[in-house]
């Protein structure tokens, strides 16, 4: 088996993880074994969330080849470099209804078995609770992590248009022009929509008004990187541009999540993977890796094939978790200093 290297600046997913560990047969025929690979379980076993396991986050970069992933520098879990292949999508049976959870499976780049195995839930998981594995999906896994995966902003919300413009997201379509940070007016290649249940990975981020010199409120999906410019360099990232998931920016007050009902987000894709604004706020467009690219229609899937847009690193360094581990108030911070 060969592996593909990992671009050192490639785009990095940060996916709230349990190790397999965490996650055992409570009852049925692998009872007291852990989550493994697709090939290992069995239907109808009954799992439990260890009471004192608590999520880490595994950082998935896109390899060279573009259609496999390697552990990211950054991440707090696995080996940096190793590679990691999403297995399957699995749904289970609990007290409050159904969950959703993506496996990954890190393999030993030295022996190509298997080093670590991954659950990722796609919503609340309960510890100390039973969940009934009813489904095992090998070929839905890719289409739900790419839906997982996508940035994207919610109906209502107005972008900057290369005329002056702002426009809710809703009424833009392709060949309209909008207003990007580093290449100026750049066209809209696709506009995509979908309505999903405001849950787990997909409830949405409120970035109230005033919370980062944005007048209107700003609503967006948690994975949405937002680019700040520190005029001193307040978080030691060794520049002052830095990128920032809006999920780990929330503090209950100014940035909420509040899950519930249904959400419409909306993704917007150019030519170059860019940052534009919205609501005031410099946020990144949509961008094309092994991860999203799944999500996209087939028939514009099919019209990308002969110029497929680029998906090169944003300017900035992105922060993680443990970047803002010390800073309950991270959105005050850098909202002060941007205007210093």
């Amino acid at each position: 088996m060969s592996f593909q290297p990992t671009h050192v600046d490639a785009p990095v997913r940060q996916l709230a993880v349990f190790p397999a560990e965490c996650f055992r047969v409570l009852r049925g025929a692998n009872q007291g074994d852990a989550l493994g690979d697709a090939s290992e379980l069995v239907h109808d076993d009954v799992y439990e969330l260890d009471a004192k396991a608590r999520p880490s986050r595994l950082g998935l970069a896109m390899a060279q080849d573009g259609r496999s992933f390697h552990i990211g520098r950054d991440s707090a879990l696995g080996q940096p470099g190793a590679p990691v292949y999403l297995d399957s999508l699995l749904t289970f049976m609990g007290r409050g209804g159904t969950l959703e959870a993506l496996v990954f499976v890190e393999v030993d780049p030295a022996s190509s078995t298997i080093a670590r195995v991954y659950l990722h839930p796609l919503d609340r998981i309960r510890p100390k609770s039973d969940y009934a594995l009813v489904t095992i999906d090998r070929e839905g896994a890719g289409a739900r992590l790419a839906a997982s995966a996508m940035v994207a902003f919610t109906r209502g919300t107005r972008i900057s248009m290369a005329d002056g413009r702002q426009v809710p997201i809703e009424e833009l379509g392709a060949g309209d022009r909008v207003l990007t940070r580093d290449s100026g007016p750049q066209e809209v290649r696709w506009i995509g929509m979908q309505t999903v249940r405001a849950t787990g990975a997909f409830a949405p981020i409120t970035i109230a008004a005033g919370a980062l010199n944005n007048d209107r409120a700003l609503v967006v999906s948690p994975n949405h990187r937002l680019f700040i410019y520190q005029r001193i360099d307040a978080l030691g990232a060794g520049q002052k541009e830095v990128l920032v998931r809006a999920g780990l920016l929330v503090n209950g007050t100014t940035v909420t999540q509040e899950p519930g009902g249904f959400v419409d987000y909306f993704q917007i894709l150019l030519d170059h993977h860019e940052i534009l604004y919205a609501e005031g706020i410099a946020a990144e467009s949509q961008f094309l890796d092994t991860a999203t690219r799944p999500a996209l229609p087939e028939e514009v899937t099919r019209r990308l094939k002969a110029a497929t847009p680029d998906s090169a690193p944003l300017p900035g360094r992105e922060l993680s978790d443990r970047d803002l581990a010390h800073r309950p108030d991270a959105a005050a911070m850098l909202k002060r200093v941007s205007m210093l």
